[in-house]
């Protein structure tokens, strides 16, 4: 298996050189949020208002982490069932956002959305919230605090363990799905910056 660091913000290149199944360290800024927060995202996104975060370059991690221990960044911090966040995340990635986080298979439209947008979806291990907290040197709400656990955070993160699930290739690490076509010559969006 082969271990790939990479840094946000994320670019084609390093989008481009991910393939499924391989292990990734992620390192510097991404976001959390759930259901309601990417209702909220999606809603403002339509409407032209503004956004919790730029999204060109992000990741956002589908997580709700437990109450934050004295002395610690953030308490537990696993990530959620991603199909939850289906609806929302191929308009995410349509406007830039370049990797998902969280656990689970996904609908066949998120699959495509990372082909046809140069993006990946990656896994964290479900269950090992506190080893994954253990990642995160820094936490803050940045958006919809009243949403409490769901509230949009903005995570400073060293190494995080990943898996690519989905990559910008077609492929996919779960048992059953046939890889997708690749998109026609000249128009892979890997193939163009940023």
């Amino acid at each position: 298996m082969t271990e790939i660091r990479i840094e946000t913000p994320l670019t084609n290149d390093a989008i481009s050189g991910l393939h499924a199944g391989d292990a990734v360290l992620l390192s510097g800024v991404l976001y959390t949020a759930r259901d309601a927060a990417h209702q909220r995202i999606v809603a403002a996104l339509e409407a032209g208002a503004p956004l919790p975060f730029a999204l060109p370059g992000q990741a956002i991690y589908y997580c709700g982490p437990a109450p934050t221990p004295p002395g610690r960044a953030i308490g537990s911090a696993g990530p959620t069932s991603s199909y939850r966040m289906d609806p929302y995340a191929p308009v995410l990635y349509r406007e830039g956002l370049k990797a998902s986080i969280g656990k689970g298979d996904r609908g066949l439209a998120v699959r495509e959305a990372c082909r046809e947008h140069c993006c990946a979806y990656l896994v964290a291990v479900g269950g090992a919230g506190a080893l994954l907290a253990d990642c995160v040197s820094e936490a803050e709400v940045v958006a919809y605090p009243e949403l409490g656990p769901e509230a949009v955070r903005r995570l400073v993160v060293r190494n995080l363990p990943l898996i690519v699930a989905y990559d910008a290739h077609g492929g996919s690490v779960f048992p059953g799905d046939e890889p997708l076509a690749a998109c026609p010559a000249g128009t892979r969006p890997c193939e163009s910056s940023p």
